[in-house]
């Protein structure tokens, strides 16, 4: 399980007196926890391994935009810790789907689905959602299911 991963690293980190690793560890510790209390309020459980990779794909998306807004304002030093944290947290994240194969995808679902225009996108996001989330980026994802659909 990732969050069992995350705790050896954790452990691991502290040991080696790393501190850029223990101290964002912690944050995926903190952030995986509070999902976990969220989660406390639905009826049907998500999938651990589902729930702290959505965890982590948010903690990147949000980094990343935070170091693109550092870039724009001069800020070097902070964009580059921002870029430290996600090379940390993208360690435990499964193995993401590379662009050809989420084409190849994309291509499948709208086949099996029998889409053909801009008015389909939502269907086939959901679809390629439940299929392939813990392995797609789904940011980037929206881009070519747009440039698939003719959009």
């Amino acid at each position: 399980m990732i969050r069992d991963t995350i705790k050896t690293a954790l452990v691991t980190a502290m040991k080696a007196g790393d501190k850029a690793d223990v101290a964002t560890l912690r944050l995926i510790q903190a952030a995986v926890k509070n999902r976990d209390i969220e989660e406390r309020t639905k009826d049907k459980p998500t999938d651990d391994d589902a729930l702290v990779t959505e965890v982590l794909q948010r903690m990147i998306k949000q980094r990343r935009e935070s170091i693109t807004l550092y870039r724009q304002g001069a800020r070097e030093e902070l964009a580059a810790a921002e870029e430290a944290e996600v090379a940390v947290i993208e360690r435990f994240l499964p193995q993401q789907m590379s662009e050809a194969e989420t084409r190849a995808a994309i291509e499948t679902i709208k086949g099996e689905l029998g889409t053909s225009s801009m008015k389909d996108m939502g269907r086939v996001m959901a679809e390629l959602k439940a299929r392939h989330a813990s392995s797609l980026d789904m940011s980037k994802a929206s881009g070519l299911v747009k440039a698939a659909l003719g959009g």
